[in-house]
């Protein structure tokens, strides 16, 4: 089967158990598209991601429907009345950024083992002795015995198939989470590089889907592109698991601009972090706030810079009290 020599606990059972199953996620396959090594395709994977959602949130914008309107953030007017900036001039700076991620990543990303090429039974079979010892010291020795003998197979299965890769996938949103956070605070926070970069992004007043990566280039490079690298690096990310975070970065980073509170859309559901949050910082009551993106709040909670809608009734409140007091 391979040359790692099983441990004790591991019968020829539980080997064969390890050797058969795999999770339904899972192929042999050695490239997800035919003649497209998966490395290159998980370049352009986001890419593709970010204009197929873009292009359904267009075709919202643009429908007519009427029943959207309770959904809107924004009525369609605002859009062409208060942005400072054309639609043609967002599609050329995205394509541009798009092309520089490309190119970096080409430069960045390596080819590395994929599907039936990694010998994934060797894998759980080095995480076993490291697992008995983390067993043995939780449970005592006789408890472990006993457990690791039955359910040794199932516990590394789970651990590798499962619990790594989504703690991998964790700490990779955590990283990308930190990293635009801090820089993206800090090109509010500091005049010089708000206006040379970040208000670029600001002249869309009322964002939508594809102009979510409207940048300076070289806002887009540090903030996107250096952060997505980052984050594989330093959660040690295969191939394919760094093409699903950049996918869904890049999903959740389109749908936080899309213009709608939608009730049954999947990633405004998953966190608080979404379109209606990230639309109050494109405001002037706003800017200073919600800087986290794109997936959790914690560091605006944490470091007080988170603001709701709630926030913004009561500071309009007060400061409507505080005229009626002074007139």
């Amino acid at each position: 089967m391979n040359a790692t020599v099983a441990p004790a606990f591991l019968d020829a059972a539980q080997r064969h158990y390890l050797a058969t199953h795999t999770p339904f996620y899972y192929t042999p396959r050695t490239t997800l598209v035919s003649t497209i090594p998966d490395h290159l395709f998980a370049l352009a994977a986001p890419i593709i991601a970010y204009w197929v959602l873009s292009l359904v949130f267009h075709v919202l914008d643009v429908s007519g429907w009427t029943w959207l309107d309770k959904y809107r953030l924004h009525e369609s007017e605002e859009v062409k009345s208060r942005n400072l900036v054309s639609r043609a001039q967002v599609l050329q700076a995205v394509v541009l950024q798009h092309a520089v991620q490309t190119a970096l990543g080409y430069w960045w990303i390596e080819e590395m083992p994929v599907g039936a090429q990694v010998d994934h039974v060797a894998n759980m079979l080095r995480l076993a002795r490291p697992v008995a010892r983390a067993v043995g010291w939780v449970l005592g020795e006789e408890v472990a015995s006993q457990l690791l003998a039955t359910n040794g197979a199932e516990g590394l299965y789970t651990l590798y198939w499962w619990a790594i890769p989504a703690a991998k996938f964790l700490l990779g949103m955590f990283i990308i989470d930190t990293w635009q956070y801090f820089l993206h605070r800090a090109m509010h926070m500091n005049t010089f590089l708000y206006k040379k970069f970040h208000s670029y992004h600001h002249r869309l007043y009322v964002p939508y889907a594809f102009g979510a990566l409207y940048n300076h280039p070289l806002e887009g490079f540090l903030l996107d592109t250096v952060g997505a690298g980052l984050a594989e690096w330093i959660a040690q990310l295969s191939t394919r698991e760094a093409m699903m975070l950049f996918v869904v970065s890049t999903l959740k980073t389109v749908d936080d601009h899309c213009g709608y509170k939608l009730p049954w859309d999947p990633l405004q559901l998953i966190s608080s972090n979404n379109a209606d949050y990230h639309d109050i910082h494109h405001q002037v009551i706003g800017i200073k706030s919600n800087f986290s993106q794109p997936f959790f709040i914690h560091w605006d909670a944490i470091l007080g810079t988170r603001m709701t809608r709630k926030d913004i009734e009561l500071r309009r409140q007060r400061q409507k009290e505080k005229a009626q007091k002074t007139q």
